[in-house]
């Protein structure tokens, strides 16, 4: 009994950390150790390396896909193993240096037939392919661009007249010459698929899910002015260490359609549809392989309703994020109009006192016109009195008028009457 204790603990805490452990995928991951060419052979275990017109340069730390110099090369990467399982994480560490006009593209595929499919062509050279691409680039003259590209192995890239428009997420990151590697991560959950670039989310959507059974590669291209891409390394993980969980998945194509979206409460259908082992007495396990085959299996019903708790959780937290983004915008909203109601009244009030200036302005002007005419008018009125005063003094009387008058009419007739008498007295002259 007591040892059918200790293994239940083991039991729990086993499953404990199952649940929230990360897992190395080691045959698709490269770098991760510090080393790529262990063996100086110039390969890299579990991947395949080709070029044109020259391969790429391996060395201890790092893969060269594009040289500096020269132009138009072309290089990649491919793991020979496929990824087994639908729930991973993949980072990438890259690193990209040239000119300053220089160019090119850096790709990271999960494609089902990767390399014979695709071999080392980029988005924009390759043809049909299923699966997914990721481009990383300086689209449209930008300083850079991460973009999401999807095909379900229909659509003829190659013969796209505009590729561009077949993206379903993109971000800007400015990429060239950081002097440091950029850290890439691609993760897909049950309920997600999301692209990190150095710790920051640059799209993630839920429309989508790349089925088990597709291969990882890296390829890059450049033109006459070329960068050189640099890969330290990729490391893909996933919380299963049971390979290819999902078994039915690898059958699918990829899933352009929209997810339906689970019942508030479908997290519980998914536990109580679990295989609950039943509880059994301890006399039933006569041998150690019989203990240990219900210790195996209890694990394994564990894991699962940890994956379904995991998941469902997940589900909650995903529309707790989504309430939490519409409060957040109807409270930016919010504070806009309040910020645009402020602004208008700080604008009444400025108009108010705007108003009330050129009241007061018009008022003293009034009143400061109204001075100065009464001022005009006094002035006017003393000048005319005193240029009245002046004319009236300077004007003679009527009496003294009509005395001069007759006075100097008199002396004319007496003058004239004294001229008539000295002229008949004078002696008259005869000829």
């Amino acid at each position: 009994m007591r040892a059918i204790g200790v293994l239940a603990t083991l039991a729990a805490l086993l499953a404990g950390n199952l649940a929230q452990a990360q897992w190395l995928i080691n045959e698709l991951s490269f770098g991760h150790s510090g080393r790529l060419d262990h063996d100086g052979h110039g390969k890299i275990p579990g991947f395949t390396i080709s070029g044109q017109p020259h391969q790429p340069e391996l060395l201890s730390n790092k893969i060269i896909l594009t040289p500096v110099a020269p132009g138009n090369q072309r290089g990649a990467i491919w793991a020979e193993s496929p990824l087994a399982r639908t729930a991973w994480t993949a980072d990438v560490d890259f690193r990209a240096n040239g000119p300053e006009r220089g160019s090119g593209n850096l790709n990271i595929w999960l494609a089902h037939r990767g390399n014979h499919d695709i071999g080392s062509n980029s988005i924009y050279t390759v043809g049909k392919f299923e699966g997914l691409g990721l481009v990383i680039d300086t689209h449209g003259g930008s300083p850079g661009m991460i973009r999401g590209f999807l095909n379900d192995g229909t659509t003829d890239y190659v013969h796209q007249h505009n590729v561009d428009k077949l993206a379903f997420g993109h971000c800007y990151y400015q990429y060239r010459n950081l002097g440091r590697p950029s850290q890439i991560k691609l993760r897909q959950t049950h309920t997600s698929f999301r692209v990190e670039i150095d710790g920051t989310l640059c799209f993630e959507t839920d429309k989508i899910s790349i089925p088990a059974g597709y291969h990882f590669g890296l390829t890059a291209a450049t033109p006459d002015t070329p960068d050189s891409f640099e890969v330290f390394k990729m490391v893909v993980m996933s919380e299963s260490t049971v390979s290819g969980e999902d078994h039915h998945d690898r059958q699918q194509k990829i899933n352009y359609e929209t997810r339906q979206t689970r019942p508030q409460g479908g997290g519980h259908d998914d536990l109580e549809g679990s295989n609950i082992m039943p509880d059994q007495p301890a006399e039933m396990y006569k041998t150690s392989s019989a203990q240990f085959q219900d210790l195996h299996e209890r694990l394994q019903s564990a894991t699962h309703l940890l994956n379904a708790v995991h998941r469902t959780n997940l589900q909650h937290k995903k529309k707790s994020d989504d309430d939490q983004a519409d409060i957040k915008h109807a409270l930016d909203q919010l504070r806009e109009q309040l910020s645009h109601s402020s602004r208008n009244d700080d604008l009444q009030h400025r108009i108010r006192e705007l108003e009330s200036e050129v009241r007061s302005l018009r008022d003293e002007i009034h009143n400061k016109l109204s001075s100065h005419q009464d001022d005009l008018h006094r002035y006017l009125g003393q000048h005319h009195t005193l240029l009245s005063h002046t004319v009236t003094s300077s004007i003679p009387g009527h009496g003294k008028l009509i005395f001069i008058i007759v006075g100097t009419q008199a002396l004319l007739v007496t003058a004239y009457v004294l001229y008539k008498r000295r002229r008949a007295n004078s002696p008259k002259k005869y000829l």
